[in-house]
C-alpha cells in the first residue's frame, strides 16, 4: 500500500498537497446505495478522514451531507434526530440545521438573540455537494461550489437499458488504493479464488497491454481473456482515482461488467462498492438470480472478499515499509505482461494522483477476529442484511424452544386421549410425526444459525485451503 511507513512518517510539501487536492479531494465519491439509505434518521460516514453525517432534507426531497460537528459545542450530529420540521436536529441543545447548513432554532435562546446568532456564519454547518447516480448517492470531498463542474464518476455502458446488477458493499480494512491494484489484477483470480469464482486449472498466461493512459487513468486489453479465452476478451478501465471496470462479452451467453469503487475513509482503510451488471441473452439466467435474496447474495460476496483480504491488509504494510508506490517496481518482481495493471495504477500515483493520505501512516495490523468482522463492516449498515439479521435473531431461538417442547406436547396429548394405552401400531404415528418434525425444527434453527453467523463474521478459512 503506497503510504509512508507507520515509525516514519513523511512531510508534506506544497506540491504534493495541492497534487491530493487536485487528484483526491475535488472528486466525487459513493457513500451509500440509496436502497440501504434511511430517510427517517441521520447517518455517519468518514470520507478521506472527514466526519459527514448523511441526513434527508424532507422539504427538497434530496441527501444531505454536513460535517458532522455541531457548530455549537461540537457534539456529532449524526447522534441527532430528523424533528418535526424535517429538519436535522443536534442531540445536545436541539439546534435546528436546515438543508443548506443554516441554523433555524436554538430553543436555549430569547427570540432576538436566536435570530441574530442564526444569522451568524458561525452558527452554519459546512454543507457538502450531493448527487445521485446509478443507484448511489455521490458526495464531492471539495469546496461544494466545485463539484458542478467535475462530472460523476459512473460507468457509462449502465446508462443502456436491459442489465440486471447486483452489488454489495463492505469496509475493507485496506487503502482505497491496495482494493483497486486488487481488482484490477486478473491473474489472482483461479488461484486467491480457487472454489469460489475462480479454479487453479483455468489458470494461463495473461497476455495484456495498456490502450491509453493519462492523468484520468488508463484503460487496457486482454484478448484472450479469461478461462484460457473460453470466455471471450476483456476490457478494463480505471478512472482516477477510485473507480475500475471490467467489460467482458462470453458469446452466446451475456455480457458482464466487474465495476468497483474504492471510497477512502481514512489510512488503511476504505469503502468497497462492487457492481456485478449482466446483460444475458436469455432469460431464464436472470429469473435465476432475482430468486436469490439481496443478503444471501451478500453472504456469498462476504466469502469472496475474505480470499484475500488478510493477506492484502499486511501486504501494504510491507510496500509501506519499503517506499510505497515510488519504489513499487524496486519492491515486486514484476517478470510478466499479467502485471501490466498494477503496474499502470503505481505509475497513475507516482506521475499524477499520488496517494490519498499523503504522509500519513497506516493503523497497527489488525488481528484475524477484526478483518472478518462482517456485521461492523457491512450489515448494519445494509437494509437488507440488517432487517434478516434482526428476523433471524427472532426466529431461531423461537424454533430452538419449539423443538424442545415439541415432543413433551405430543407426548402429553397422547396420555389425555389414550389413557397412557399405546400399545398399539397406530399409538406409534403421533411419536413418529413428533420426532419428524422435531428434526425439521432443529434442521431449521440450524440453519438459521448458520445464516446468522454469515451475517456476523466470516471464518477466516478461505474455501481455497480447505480439504
Amino acid at each position: 500500500m503506497p503510504v509512508q511507513s507507520p515509525s516514519s512518517p513523511a512531510p508534506v510539501d506544497a506540491s504534493a498537497q495541492e497534487r491530493w487536492r487536485e487528484h483526491w479531494q475535488r472528486r466525487w465519491y459513493p457513500l451509500a446505495a440509496l436502497q440501504d439509505l434511511d430517510p427517517a434518521r441521520p447517518s455517519r460516514f468518514t470520507l478521506l478522514g472527514s466526519d459527514l453525517v448523511l441526513w434527508h432534507d424532507r422539504a427538497a426531497d434530496q441527501w444531505r451531507a454536513f460535517a458532522d460537528v455541531c457548530p455549537h459545542r461540537l457534539v456529532p450530529l449524526s447522534e441527532g434526530r430528523i424533528n418535526d420540521q424535517g429538519e436535522l436536529e443536534c442531540p445536545y441543545h436541539g439546534w435546528s440545521f436546515d438543508g443548506s447548513g443554516r441554523c433555524t432554532a436554538i430553543p436555549q435562546a430569547e427570540p432576538e438573540a436566536a435570530a441574530t446568532a442564526c444569522a451568524s456564519a458561525r452558527s452554519q454547518c459546512r454543507s457538502y455537494a450531493t448527487a445521485s447516480g446509478q443507484g448511489l448517492l455521490f458526495v464531492f470531498a471539495g469546496d461544494a461550489e466545485d463539484g458542478a463542474a467535475v462530472p460523476l464518476p459512473l460507468v457509462p455502458v449502465l446508462e443502456e437499458p436491459g442489465w440486471l446488477v447486483q452489488d454489495t458493499f463492505r469496509d475493507l480494512p485496506m487503502d482505497a488504493l491496495t482494493l483497486l491494484e486488487n481488482v484490477l489484477d486478473v491473474s489472482h483470480v483461479p488461484f486467491t479464488h480457487h472454489r469460489t469464482v475462480g479454479r487453479r486449472e483455468n489458470a494461463g498466461p495473461v497476455v495484456a497491454e495498456l490502450t491509453g493512459a493519462g492523468p484520468d487513468g488508463f484503460t487496457a486489453s486482454w484478448p484472450e481473456g479469461p478461462r484460457r479465452g473460453k470466455l471471450g476478451s476483456q476490457f478494463t478501465t480505471f478512472q482516477a482515482p477510485g473507480l475500475m471496470w471490467h467489460d467482458l462479452t462470453a458469446k452466446g451467453f451475456a455480457r458482464f461488467l466487474t465495476v468497483v469503487y474504492a471510497t477512502p475513509i481514512r489510512p488503511g482503510e476504505c469503502r468497497l462498492f462492487a457492481r456485478f451488471p449482466f446483460q444475458f441473452q436469455s432469460r431464464l439466467p436472470r429469473l435465476l438470480l432475482g430468486l436469490r435474496p439481496r443478503w444471501l447474495q451478500h453472504s456469498a460476496n462476504h466469502t469472496v472478499l475474505e480470499d484475500d483480504q488478510v493477506f492484502l491488509h499486511w501486504q501494504e504494510r510491507v510496500l509501506a515499509e519499503r517506499g510505497g508506490s515510488a519504489s513499487f517496481a524496486q519492491s515486486c518482481f514484476l517478470p510478466s505482461s499479467a502485471d501490466v495493471y498494477v503496474r499502470a495504477l503505481h505509475q497513475w500515483v507516482t506521475d499524477h494522483g499520488g496517494v490519498p493520505f499523503p504522509g500519513q501512516p497506516l493503523p497497527p495490523r489488525a488481528a484475524l477476529p477484526a478483518l472478518m468482522d462482517r456485521y461492523e463492516a457491512h450489515t448494519r449498515h445494509c437494509r437488507s442484511c440488517r432487517t434478516a439479521h434482526q428476523r433471524i435473531q427472532l426466529w431461531r431461538p423461537r424454533l430452538q424452544a419449539l423443538a424442545v417442547a415439541w415432543p413433551l406436547l405430543v407426548l402429553l396429548a397422547l396420555a389425555l386421549a389414550s389413557g397412557w394405552r399405546a400399545s398399539g401400531a397406530l399409538a406409534l404415528w403421533p411419536l413418529a410425526l413428533a420426532l419428524g418434525l422435531e428434526l425439521l425444527l432443529l434442521a431449521a434453527a440450524g440453519q438459521l444459525g448458520r445464516w446468522q453467523q454469515g451475517l456476523e463474521r466470516g471464518s477466516g478459512q478461505p474455501p481455497r485451503n480447505r480439504s
